[in-house]
């Protein structure tokens, strides 16, 4: 066990005893203190990983009931919140694309199509890993570029199409380029990163709103566009501008295309499900009421489909049983356990005193205040789960904006947004750990090219909020 793990685990339970048995700190009642008490152990251990994470996600269950913050249904019944099983839809709909090898077919098709330069690779690849990103984990999407990006820097070293020098500055920047395009695709749909799941489930329980598929994609998607734009044009004209004495083969995405072979019965079923899948997604919000289409039941009916349609190349369907076992059980839990303190926080209205003690922030400008909380969530997400932020924050925030009187939905975009835009450090994000995992990257280069990511990420996301949000996302 590392010394971080030893002293969170004696941190989490301190922190609730000395919250929880002596009010004068806090002045709260009996019910909201407890949640308080309750919260502080559940956030020390995310952010220790004193025990598994998933783990830890379920002690509210527990201690809420216990401790008198909050009924056993409020506690339990976040487990079951249909955000919860919108993300199982989704994750198992991932494990179709990856059991199939969709995803390279996707990938390497999109490389064939825009070109062999190097510009043009890390634009291929900028383009493949964010659409893979909408729709699969970051961690996921991450893992399955990691090779095809090493592939494309063997092809480039072997071929000698660049000077050492440059060479360096390509793998860098295509390195760099798969971890951040994974993280900033996944900030366009409700599945793509978990904040943003967190973020409409808070809504749907704290603030009785639902933000459906459509609603967050009309909002995320123009801020993942203009950050990728910016991506491309900060890796290959600013950070790691290279000279290339000749393009990589054309034939190297279509070689791979060919050692594919043909598109196998399960691919085209497997593409056609999530097609449509996706196609109902981004129209719920304009079909007619009386088909009672939700972004939950239409992730479920994907999910189903895969179980349904035959597979020709092994004995059952598409998807089998025994392939969940890859599902991220652990991650749906730690969902669960941020609703669940969530749900607390307002029913013992842990919220509105939060909202009096962030009151005194009413004092900053709109604008600054916006500036401030997400240079802070996103450099505090350099050491912690973005995960575990979104769920320690996101309530929080509406009690920030009770406080100061303005509309909730902006403070919680920007805690949800900035926690997937942490690109300094290999720990931040699982697809920073991926790439960083490779011998071409060093800690140095991270930092530098990252810091940079984080002040643009912060711009764009502001601006987004202060100007489109009100326009297309409100309560």
């Amino acid at each position: 066990m590392q010394s971080r793990q030893k002293i969170g685990l004696i941190l989490g339970p301190l922190l609730f005893l000395i919250l929880y048995f002596f009010p004068m700190l806090t002045g709260l009642d009996d019910a909201p203190r407890a949640v308080l008490a309750v919260t502080a152990w559940v956030a020390s251990w995310w952010v220790t990983e004193a025990i598994p994470i998933p783990a830890t996600s379920l002690l509210p269950i527990f201690l809420l009931p216990i401790t008198g913050g909050a009924e056993e249904n409020t506690a339990t019944m976040a487990y079951g919140d249909p955000i919860v099983f919108m993300y199982m839809g989704g994750f198992t709909i991932a494990l179709a694309i990856e059991k199939w090898n969709l995803h390279k077919r996707i990938a390497m098709t999109i490389i064939a199509m825009i070109g062999t330069s190097s510009q043009q690779i890390i634009l291929g690849v900028i383009i493949s890993t964010a659409l893979l990103s909408m729709w699969i984990s970051n961690a996921a999407t991450a893992l399955m570029m990691l090779p095809i990006a090493l592939a494309l820097i063997t092809e480039v070293k072997n071929n000698q199409f660049m000077d050492e020098a440059s060479l360096n500055k390509f793998a860098k920047g295509l390195l760099l380029t798969v971890a951040y395009s994974a993280s900033i695709g996944g900030l366009a749909t409700l599945i793509g990163s978990v904040p943003n799941a967190v973020f409409a489930g808070v809504a749907s329980s704290t603030l009785d709103q639902t933000v459906t598929f459509t609603d967050w994609f009309l909002f995320g998607f123009p801020i993942t566009i203009v950050l990728l734009v910016f991506l491309y044009v900060y890796i290959t004209r600013i950070q790691f501008k290279v000279t290339q004495k000749g393009n990589i083969s054309d034939d190297f995405a279509r070689n791979q295309l060919r050692q594919l072979g043909t598109m196998s019965f399960e691919e085209k079923a497997v593409l056609t499900i999530f097609s449509i899948t996706g196609v109902l997604w981004i129209s719920s919000g304009f079909l007619p009421e009386g088909l009672r289409l939700t972004d939950t039941s239409i992730s479920i009916i994907g999910a189903s489909a895969m179980f349904l349609l035959p597979s020709r190349q092994e004995k059952g369907n598409l998807m089998q049983w025994k392939d969940m076992k890859e599902l991220p059980w652990g991650l749906l839990l730690l969902f669960g356990g941020g609703l669940s303190l969530a749900a607390a926080f307002e029913e013992s209205g842990l919220t509105e005193w939060f909202g009096e003690i962030l009151g005194s922030l009413e004092a900053l400008p709109y604008v600054l205040l916006l500036i401030v909380l997400a240079a802070i969530v996103l450099f505090m997400t350099e050491i912690m789960s973005n995960t575990a932020m979104a769920n320690m924050l996101i309530p929080i925030s509406i009690g920030l904006a009770l406080g100061i009187g303005i509309e909730p939905y902006s403070i919680m975009a920007v805690v949800a947004l900035t926690a997937s835009c942490a690109f300094m450090l290999p720990i931040s994000t699982p697809p920073n750990a991926a790439v960083f995992s490779s011998d071409y990257l060093t800690i140095d280069d991270m930092v530098k090219a990252g810091f940079w990511m984080n002040i643009i990420a912060i711009i764009v996301i502001v601006g987004f909020v202060y100007f489109w949000q009100p326009v297309v996302l409100t309560p």
